[in-house]
């Protein structure tokens, strides 16, 4: 009886071939949590639920540091501290200032000597190196199924051939398949998908940057209005209360003006009294 091993999620034990490579993954599993990436540090990561769509390191990071910013070189909203992600920060602490990215050509390339040579020498960022590699992977896969098919054909081909000798079919090469442009075409194809993607992923990212701008624009004219109207009812009152303190002065001082008329008429007449008495 073969071996059976246990699913990685739900413990169920499967033939080895039917669970994922890496994560060793039922098929069920795999369904219910797929990988998908991070929508802040774009790193992929196994989806507890529909609702969860950043990783686990990121989630921690919101809790302490709030929403990230876009980083300054590879734009990624992935800035928690300062205006750098820490892949980027770290990057440029180990292999110096960034260089420009020969696919989308931002700044943000880091001279990884070793890992250039995965990616036929080329000096990429982070986010078009996987890319190149997922299309270096596609082309050998398809590499793979064209050689097995052309093993294939070239049998069924040699068969042919015997009941037919002399017939062209004995010229047929697996390596011409393998060399055909139908593989050059979807080398191509898969890297245009790869550049689209990407450049969709860039111009998402700066429209939330965009939004979030707008946003705080938005916030702060209302912050400035809100200033304005209540500086505007404070001199109002201001105004107002100066008014009245001014026209109760100025009654009182009328009062007084008027007592101390009736006291200097008073005086007079007493003065004249005193004259006119025998």
């Amino acid at each position: 009886m073969a071996a059976l091993y246990a699913c990685t999620k739900c413990h169920q034990r499967f033939p080895f071939e039917a669970l994922s490579q890496g994560q060793q993954l039922c098929k069920e599993c795999r369904i219910a949590h797929p990988m998908v990436k991070c929508t802040y540090c774009r790193t992929e990561f196994q989806q507890e639920s529909k609702t969860n769509t950043i990783c686990k390191k990121c989630a921690q990071n919101v809790k302490l540091y709030g929403t990230p910013k876009p980083c300054q070189y590879c734009n990624i909203i992935a800035a928690f501290i300062g205006n750098k992600c820490q892949r980027c920060t770290n990057s440029e602490k180990k292999y110096g200032p960034p260089y420009s990215c020969e696919q989308c050509k931002q700044q943000c390339a880091f001279d990884r000597k070793d890992d250039r040579k995965k990616v036929d020498g080329k000096l990429l960022c982070w986010l078009c190196t996987l890319s190149y590699k997922r299309v270096l992977q596609k082309t050998r896969e398809q590499r793979k199924h064209l050689s097995s098919s052309s093993r294939a054909g070239h049998q069924e081909k040699e068969q042919y051939s015997r009941l037919s000798a002399g017939s062209h079919f004995n010229s047929f090469s697996p390596d011409l398949a393998l060399d055909s442009p139908g593989t050059d075409h979807f080398v191509i194809m898969a890297q245009l998908k790869e550049e689209v993607a990407t450049l969709k992923k860039m111009l998402h990212q700066k429209d939330q940057m965009i939004l979030e701008k707008e946003k705080k624009i938005t916030e702060l004219k209302a912050d400035l209005q809100y200033q304005e109207s209540q500086m505007r009812a404070k001199m109002n009152q201001m105004e107002k209360t100066h008014k009245e303190v001014t026209e109760q002065l100025q009654a009182k001082n009328r009062e007084l003006l008027k007592q101390a008329a009736a006291l200097s008429k008073g005086k007079k007449s007493e003065k004249s009294g005193a004259m006119t008495s025998p």
